[in-house]
């Protein structure tokens, strides 16, 4: 069983950053865009300067924030920006974004499990927490999710599979969208099952046990897509 004790808790800063994170990745806040003070950013989010302060750093470290002196924080566009896809308009669409996610993260959460270190999996604990506060408070956070799911990509060590990840934030973000208010009818028993499937995919990276984590993502995205769907897929074979 999965010593609870050791793992490391969300901090106030986590949870800032992933917020300011996907504000940044759904480009609310654009290339070269100032960002809001410091000082609306803090009211806003209920936390202290200091606080708000970490969490930028950490945005500064990974390149998605610069700083003019005296002028403030600025986005920047990461000098590994990928290449986007057109953007999501039918539920045909978001149907094919999960079959391309049943490739993409099924091979990543094996690869996750053969190559994470411990930085790379309490990169995923942060996420998991979050999700953990969330359905404690009966709610779905996307951001949260998609920070689950974006740390294993990471965890893979192939830059590819993050990149790709990045590139269809906003896809993904459409589905995860749908798929919570399905859970939030459901109550929550939903959410707590969606939970419990995030934590066995992190437990067999942490197991290091690639089969499991590719076969446990993938039972997770097909529960995903069945619950969006009904079950009822769409037929996209091509016409003749």
């Amino acid at each position: 069983m999965t010593d609870v004790k050791a793992k490391p808790r969300t901090t106030l800063a986590d949870k800032v950053y992933h917020l300011l994170f996907t504000r940044i990745s759904n480009g609310e806040y654009e290339v070269n865009q100032k960002l809001p003070p410091e000082s609306a950013l803090s009211q806003e989010f209920g936390v202290s300067r200091p606080i708000l302060r970490a969490a930028m750093e950490r945005l500064r470290d990974e390149g998605l924030i610069y700083s003019r002196q005296g002028a403030g924080s600025y986005v920047r566009l990461p000098v590994n920006a990928p290449v986007g896809f057109a953007r999501v308009e039918t539920l045909a669409d978001i149907q094919r974004c999960y079959e391309f996610r049943l490739t993409l993260e099924c091979d990543a959460a094996q690869l996750a499990a053969a190559r994470r270190n411990d930085d790379a999996l309490a990169e995923i604990d942060r996420a998991l927490d979050l999700l953990r506060d969330a359905t404690g408070s009966l709610q779905h956070r996307e951001d949260a999710d998609f920070a689950f799911h974006l740390g294993i990509a990471k965890a893979s060590n192939n830059q590819y599979y993050e990149a790709s990840m990045r590139a269809l934030r906003e896809h993904i973000n459409v589905g995860m969208k749908m798929h919570g208010q399905s859970l939030m009818s459901d109550g929550a028993k939903g959410l707590a099952d969606v939970l419990q499937e995030h934590a066995a995919i992190r437990q067999a990276i942490a197991d290091q046990d690639g089969n499991r984590a590719a076969g446990l993502m993938r039972a997770h995205l097909e529960h995903s897509r069945d619950r969006l769907f009904g079950g009822g897929l769409i037929d996209l074979r091509m016409k003749n």
